[in-house]
């Protein structure tokens, strides 16, 4: 059965303030050490939101980011110069405001063809990140956004279960929405990772969350979080008849 522990907030504002709190806190907890703490970014519109409170509250607290490396739970097959490049949005909105230097900063590379880039960014997170039995990269921290139909990264509905059962780090996909060509990390790295938070916000998403939270659930977040012992869910959904948990300030 899936364990989880889902946050609720009456708005985006809210929920990406609470987010970025617990993070910067996270890492401040994580002290002065020399290892590398291996975050995995996000897409998406409340994504947007976090990374400009997350700048802004890293910045009031002269937070230490020295040690996070920065990578992502998916691309899209895009230029880092397009709009729809998820990197575009981080360099943006949290890494040219927090001065992030790019030997700490492991984007997907977009431009290049499919297979050899989910390649190439594979072999990059597993030279940084630490590796378990299975070779797959432990992050300290995966940020996921909740689509519509379910879907987390760019893992959509309808895969075969070969295919999902896979251990490939990351893989190139055909997504059921613009851009199509993504890549994407896998099942198995998502649930190698310590830590996974969702950043399930927006209207039209309560049949997904709804969905994903039964313990029968078909929907990617669904099966992600049946991999895993613990997921965190922070949510401005409502959902009826499902009681609203204590918030975390």
């Amino acid at each position: 059965m899936s364990d989880f522990e889902l946050v609720t907030f009456a708005n985006p504002d809210e929920l990406a303030r609470a987010v970025a709190g617990q993070w910067l806190a996270e890492i401040q907890a994580a002290g002065r050490g020399t290892a590398p703490i291996c975050v995995g970014l996000a897409g998406g519109r409340i994504t947007r939101k976090f990374f400009e409170v997350a700048a802004a509250a890293a910045i009031s607290r002269r937070a230490d980011l020295t040690r996070v490396h920065f990578f992502w739970g998916d691309e899209r097959c895009v230029p880092p110069s397009d709009p729809e490049s998820n990197f575009a949005i981080a360099r943006d909105l949290l890494f040219e405001p927090l001065g992030v230097p790019t030997d700490r900063i492991h984007r997907i590379k977009g431009e290049a063809p499919p297979e050899s880039a989910a390649s190439d960014a594979a072999a990059e997170i597993s030279r940084i990140a630490p590796l378990d039995a299975s070779r797959q990269p432990v992050l300290d921290l995966v940020f996921l956004g909740l689509g519509e139909n379910g879907h987390v990264a760019s893992l959509f509905p309808g895969e075969p279960e070969s295919v999902m059962a896979g251990p490939a780090v990351y893989r190139a996909v055909i997504a059921d929405k613009p851009p199509p060509r993504r890549i994407t990390l896998g099942y198995a790295a998502l649930a190698a990772a310590r830590n996974v938070w969702v950043l399930a916000s927006g209207a039209g998403k309560e049949d997904a969350l709804r969905e994903s939270l039964a313990p029968d659930g078909k929907t990617p977040l669904a099966r992600l979080l049946r991999l895993r012992s613990q997921t965190r869910i922070f949510t401005d959904i409502v959902l009826k008849g499902v009681p609203a948990p204590s918030r975390i300030t």
